[in-house]
């Protein structure tokens, strides 16, 4: 993961200075690594290229299963309560893009969140009052899986809007895992994907920056708003929802 989040030419630390129309996503920076589905979390609300902080957490990420985010703050100031991903017991939440108006989004999505969750809210993003909803359904319906869920959360979103009579555009970039599995969804902002089989060779170091058994195969899949190497990136379709297994075979649906 070296390689995507810190060395390769639009890593994840280049786009924190710039993405590729020309914003900086300055606004703090996450890491969760999952280790036999218990994630491991790294935060901080300061840009990942400022210092050696989100570098030095990259190099020390092995695992097969990583949610890294850059923030670039719509709604919430930049604070560490503010900054992706967030995380409740194994549940992870990321999202890219924004809720308009959540000033006014915000009163029925608090009135669909169960009490619980509404009390553990703890920044100000709209964020992470999709993450708590999404668990509010969770567990309202334990047989859901994270695939449904999204789907509930935007088509829900998406009514709110209507209600309210709201037209402006809607960014809905989720994921969310459990640690084994992770599903996301692509609405109003780019995605792509690639998939790797065989183990890959950083194009600026010439090595690979992963912790690879030879005995077995290695398949990754890397998800990314941009794509981040010079190799072939494949477009996620718009309004796309994607999951993905513990076996890396990845699912592509309209949403």
């Amino acid at each position: 993961m070296e390689c995507t989040l810190v060395h390769a030419q639009n890593a994840l630390m280049a786009q924190s200075l710039r993405d590729q129309s020309g914003l900086s996503h300055s606004h703090g920076w996450g890491l969760v690594a999952f280790e036999n589905g218990e994630p491991h979390v790294e935060r901080q609300a300061w840009a990942a290229y400022h210092g050696e902080h989100f570098s030095r957490a990259a190099a020390r990420t092995y695992a097969t299963m990583v949610v890294a985010h850059v923030r670039r703050a719509t709604v919430g100031e930049p604070r560490i309560e503010n900054t992706h991903p967030f995380v409740d017991g194994s549940y992870t939440f990321a999202h890219n893009g924004t809720v308009p108006r959540f000033d006014t989004v915000r009163q029925p999505l608090l009135a669909a969140i169960a009490s619980e969750h509404r009390q553990a809210i703890r920044g100000k993003t709209d964020s992470e009052h999709l993450f708590r909803y999404a668990l509010t359904l969770l567990e309202r319906d334990p047989t859901l899986t994270l695939a449904a869920v999204l789907r509930q959360v935007v088509n829900d979103v998406e009514l709110w809007l209507e209600e309210l009579s709201i037209d402006k555009p809607l960014g809905l970039n989720l994921v969310l895992t459990d640690g084994h599995d992770i599903a996301g969804t692509r609405l109003g902002r780019t995605l792509y994907r690639i998939e790797r089989r065989g183990v890959y060779d950083c194009e600026i170091c010439g090595f690979p920056h992963i912790h690879h058994n030879p005995d077995r195969e290695h398949h990754a899949v890397v998800i990314a708003s941009e794509p981040i190497t010079h190799e072939t990136w494949q477009e996620i379709p718009k309004r796309s929802l994607w999951t993905l297994g513990s076996e890396a075979q990845l699912s592509i649906s309209a949403l």
